[in-house]
């Protein structure tokens, strides 16, 4: 079976200089894999008439499937939509449905006073030679072409416009033009060691893997997850030889393994919570509400997260979770008497079952000869138990805090199963 590729261009002079981040292309990579389609190129243009047609050329050579973001606005530097009217050979027409939609978005949703802006009226122009593909949750509408057996997408930029397009009109179109392979995926999440180690463990592993199910690295902070991917037309036949190999692969891994689905560990944490019907909390310094951010960042949290007391301050560890001054004298805020204290104090406070802590020194400044910048104490405890550990990390400031935040939420999830 042909494999069906895409490729992704994305428009803005804010992607290049680092304004925007892109996060539109990540999102349609995956969601374009569940229906079967691999993302061969990822391209990233300025606002400049010539690179958006070069790219629009060089894309066409290499996949079947051209998504194109950005650059569909109501300003002067969005030139999107000229572009593709002239690149296709058509010429810019009013579509009523889309001038009706606009109105309605200006007059009961906006309520914007005063009249409409020509400019705004002109978002209902669109090329003669495309499927006009609805945006339900803006006034710039996706736009569909078809050319020599290529079909060309544009969205878009704004990330909740072009996810809405993406769902309800371009995802189930794609399958009806083209006939899709399955792309099959099994994904393990490992923590504690590097991806090194993991690879010299796995070698011989991964050399008898067959041709047609590939192994991926993909590391992170204080992770490496795991992906093996199998591609072809016979779907039953390839996930049980997928889930086979992935057996081998996770009984390997088994001394680091987290979780062996494609979540992150907060959901992991989340999802343990619920299932043993336990409570945990939060008391951070160093990391400022990173973990709490990391906890609340997934949907269901609120079933066993209860709250965090961010005590950057060490008067805030003394008046509110209990920490002696004594400690923070003689020890200082940085050690393992104050985190223990801290776990302490916020079970009584928050009324949890389990709860992490963390102190640290994130830098650039403040770090000394016995506690250099990098040092973090971290505890995990209940109302019977404390454990500690000790961190040492060399990264700058916003590293230090993220790599501290996911060992320690690893930590507390490590301590729960041990506890429960």
């Amino acid at each position: 079976m042909k494999n069906i590729n895409a490729s992704i261009i994305t428009i803005g002079d804010e992607l290049l200089i680092g304004q925007t981040i892109d996060t539109n292309s990540a999102w349609i990579g995956q969601e374009l894999n569940k229906i079967g389609v691999w993302l061969k190129r990822r391209v990233a243009v300025g606002d400049v008439w010539d690179d958006i047609w070069n790219a629009l050329d060089a894309e066409s050579k290499e996949s079947d499937i051209i998504i194109i973001t950005g650059g569909l606005g109501p300003t002067a530097d969005d030139i999107t939509k000229p572009l593709l009217c002239k690149y296709f050979g058509g010429k810019l027409i009013v579509n009523e449905d889309v001038l009706n939609h606009v109105k309605y978005l200006f007059d009961k949703v906006y309520r914007r006073p005063g009249p409409m802006l020509e400019r705004n009226l002109k978002q209902a122009e669109v090329p003669d030679v495309c499927k006009v593909l609805h945006n339900a949750r803006g006034t710039a509408p996706g736009m569909w072409f078809e050319k020599d057996g290529r079909i060309y997408v544009s969205l878009p930029g704004v990330p909740h416009e072009m996810k809405g397009l993406m769902t309800n009109e371009v995802l189930s179109r794609i399958p009806k033009y083209f006939d899709l392979p399955f792309i099959i995926h099994r994904t393990a999440f490992t923590m504690g060691t590097g991806e090194s180690m993991i690879a010299e463990k796995i070698k011989d592993f991964e050399t008898n893997l067959p041709e047609h199910i590939k192994l991926a690295y993909l590391p992170g902070y204080g992770m490496v997850k795991l992906r093996l991917t199998a591609k072809g037309d016979d779907k039953e036949k390839m996930e049980k030889e997928l889930d086979e190999k992935f057996s081998v692969l996770k009984e390997l891994v088994s001394e680091w393994l987290v979780t062996d689905k494609d979540e992150n560990l907060a959901t992991v944490v989340t999802k343990i919570l619920k299932e043993k019907n336990k409570t945990i909390g939060t008391a951070e310094s160093c990391t400022g509400g990173y973990i709490a951010h990391l906890i609340t960042s997934n949907p269901g949290s609120s079933v066993g997260y209860k709250g965090s007391i961010i005590s950057y301050a060490n008067d805030v560890k003394e008046k509110i979770l209990g920490v002696s001054d004594k400690t923070l004298r003689t020890v200082g805020a940085v050690s393992e008497e104050t985190v223990i204290q801290m776990v302490k104090g916020a079970i009584e406070k928050l009324n949890v079952d389990f709860v992490v802590a963390t102190s640290g020194i994130m830098g650039p400044d403040g770090g000394t000869d016995e506690k250099p910048v990098g040092t973090v104490w971290i505890a995990a405890g209940n109302k019977g138990e404390v454990e500690t550990a000790k961190l040492a990390f060399r990264f700058d400031r916003e590293r230090n805090i993220e790599m501290t935040s996911h060992t320690a939420l690893n930590f507390l999830r490590k301590f729960i199963l041990a506890n429960t």
